[in-house]
């Protein structure tokens, strides 16, 4: 189905790569270009390339193109700690440094190559209506490299509706904890979220135009004489980097070692803690929703993990 947009004065500005990836929902920059030099996109009628830019009043036509590929492959290496398994879903707890689903520059020993080794996920069901589904088979939601945590993968398209038609409803309990630089203040967060015009790898609360993010942060320890916190967060949306951009850019308080969000901010004893952490110090710690093709109700929560726990105590002895 082609989508028409009709650029306004209000419309983002710069290249059409770019403002399409902003303004399509779940479809990357890299999708973007490789549907212009499919002949896919077109301004006023015409083909167009990625570093075209957008004018007031032009009439974009895009014609989404089929998705790549499959190039994940089984791999048994891949270590997973499962928390549950039914022939429609599967937990597990992801460690850090596991990405989740092959991209640019992980190709092999992610998360999706460790279940396509598994027995139930060799047809492994893939979204038709997501651009990028061949290469992240039954991921409904993700957690970022470098944190760790409870996540829900769907064995069937079924369970897949379903899991992602309650992350629509925010009716998935998703509770994060996390280690701050500082003491945030309690309360909820409510934001438009985008992507950082200066930074393709970032994202940010500070746009005119985005999708609602809300973020109710709690701090639950004091540590290091106020210099750092043991704090939860409890997401009502989503987004991508949500917790970690609200922390840094609204409560001003970033997460330890998120040299993406936070450098080094902080004491330099705070900084060398998290320094030997060596990621970000950001754990996935519960994860609730009701069985998408049972309709149990589900709820898994796990400790934190040994590298953030010695962070943490460490943190305690500065106070």
């Amino acid at each position: 189905m082609i989508t028409r947009l009709v650029w306004g004065p209000s419309s983002p500005k710069g290249r059409i790569d770019k403002v399409l990836a902003d303004e399509l929902p779940g479809v990357t920059r890299a999708t973007v270009q490789r549907w212009i030099e499919e002949g896919r996109v077109r301004i006023d009628g015409r083909p167009c390339r990625a570093r075209d830019r957008v004018d007031v009043g032009s009439v974009i036509e895009v014609e989404p193109g089929p998705p790549p590929p499959s190039r994940a492959e089984p791999d048994a290496s891949v270590e997973l700690n499962v928390l549950h398994e039914d022939p429609h879903l599967l937990v597990i707890e992801k460690q850090a440094g596991l990405v989740v689903h092959p991209g640019r520059g992980h190709m092999s020993g992610t998360l999706v190559n460790g279940l396509l080794a598994r027995p139930g996920f060799s047809q492994a069901p893939a979204d038709p209506r997501d651009p990028a589904g061949a290469l992240r088979p039954g991921i409904v939601h993700r957690i970022d490299k470098d944190t760790s945590g409870v996540l829900v993968v769907a064995k069937s398209a079924e369970a897949r509706e379903g899991l992602k038609a309650q992350l629509s409803e925010h009716t998935v309990e998703r509770v994060y904890r996390a280690l701050t630089v500082g003491v945030p203040v309690a309360g909820t967060i409510e934001t438009l979220h985008g992507r950082d015009p200066s930074s393709r790898l970032r994202f940010t609360s500070r746009v005119l135009r985005g999708r609602r993010a809300v973020t109710h942060v709690a701090p639950l320890e004091v540590l290091a004489a106020g210099r750092a916190a043991l704090v939860e967060c409890r997401l009502e949306t989503g987004r991508t980097h949500q917790i970690r951009v609200h922390l840094s850019e609204r409560a001003g308080t970033p997460i330890l070692a998120d040299a993406l969000y936070g450098g080094k901010r902080g004491a330099p004893e705070v900084v060398a803690i998290g320094e030997e952490l060596g990621r970000h110090a950001l754990h996935a710690a519960v994860l609730g929703f009701t069985h998408p093709v049972t309709g149990q109700s589900l709820r898994f929560e796990t400790p934190l993990p040994s590298d953030m726990q010695a962070a943490l105590e460490n943190l305690r002895r500065l106070g």
